[in-house]
């Protein structure tokens, strides 16, 4: 119950009731209302700048974790890249040099990614700098993914191919000699049995019983088998792959024809001494690209290095061949 005022009136000398006008009643409630509106107003813009509200402090927590994720998925992305870089490291330096393959350009494996405006779309958050570089590093880890896939698929076909390379260069002796009880004839210049003049030697020469068996020296296609060569009697060449071809000549008789496939180590004739020759021997030679190379570098399959290097005193003896 609101209380009555009053107020003494001079003139009459008698209280009077004090009545405020409606008008006046108006602005004071006017005016407290607006009074009243602005502090809120302060109080809550105070408190939407300084204190955040439940809602908004949930979305803080999840920010702050997302961040830790970040961080956390960028120290893994570069335990992954160290990894990689490994990787990266032995495939050029091991498996690409083992089978003969040129690496891959570090140009290449870190090249980056065209275009200005790849990460636009990251742009402009607070954490835009923690989310770009963190989408960089898996992109780049992709890129490099992809290029070592690649090159491991190469290395594969490598693999197969080096399997096929190894089992097709010559690499034992056209006729068993483990023991060395058939004293070779060497390459190079070496004075002719029958012209006594000095000529380039070929080949190698094994002096052997006649009936002898001779093999190839490794898989291939047997590219001649005749009697047709000046000087080789009957002579097999054989055509093993990758540039290589071989040739055992002054057979007493072969036993493969043209066209045949071949392994290491199969029967393909006999020594003899046809054609220009001395004695039962079979001469043997290794082409590589046409060129005659020196047969003695081929024979590391059935021959210990100490017997290999007693090979190499032997035929470095010879002064003469058998044709």
């Amino acid at each position: 119950m609101s209380k009555i005022k009053y107020k003494f009136n001079t003139k009459s000398l008698t209280y009077e009731k004090d009545t405020i006008p409606f008008r006046k009643r108006v602005w004071q409630a006017l005016s407290y209302l607006a009074t009243g509106l602005v502090f809120a107003t302060i109080t809550i813009l105070i408190a939407y700048k300084y204190l955040d509200s439940p809602k908004e402090k949930q979305l803080q927590r999840e920010i702050n974790e997302l961040t830790l994720q970040y961080e956390i998925l960028n120290n893994r992305m570069s335990e992954v890249t160290e990894v990689l870089d490994d990787i990266q490291e032995r495939d050029n330096n091991v498996y690409r040099t083992i089978f003969e393959a040129e690496p891959i350009p570090a140009s290449i494996r870190k090249a980056g990614f065209g275009g200005v405006d790849r990460y636009k779309a990251l742009q402009g958050f607070n954490n835009s700098d923690l989310m770009v570089e963190t989408t960089k590093g898996l992109d780049r880890i992709s890129k490099q993914l992809y290029i070592q896939s690649k090159s491991f698929d190469e290395v594969a076909k490598l693999v197969k191919s080096k399997a096929k390379l190894l089992s097709s260069i010559p690499a034992i002796q056209p006729i068993s000699n483990e023991d060395l009880r058939h004293q070779p004839g060497g390459f190079g210049w070496r004075t002719h049995p029958i012209y006594k003049t000095p000529e380039f030697h070929p080949g190698m020469d094994f002096a052997a019983p006649e009936g002898t068996e001779i093999y190839s020296t490794g898989d291939g296609t047997v590219a001649r088998a005749d009697d047709m060569a000046q000087g080789y009697g009957n002579h097999v060449v054989i055509d093993h792959g990758y540039g290589y071809t071989t040739l055992y000549g002054h057979m007493t008789k072969f036993v493969v024809r043209v066209g045949q496939q071949v392994k290491r180590g199969q029967l393909i004739g006999y020594v003899g001494s046809t054609g220009l020759s001395t004695a039962p021997h079979v001469h043997y030679e290794v082409r590589k690209n046409t060129e005659a190379v020196n047969p003695i570098n081929f024979y590391y399959n059935d021959l210990t290095p100490e017997q290999y290097q007693k090979l190499i005193e032997l035929s470095a003896q010879s002064s003469q061949s058998f044709d």
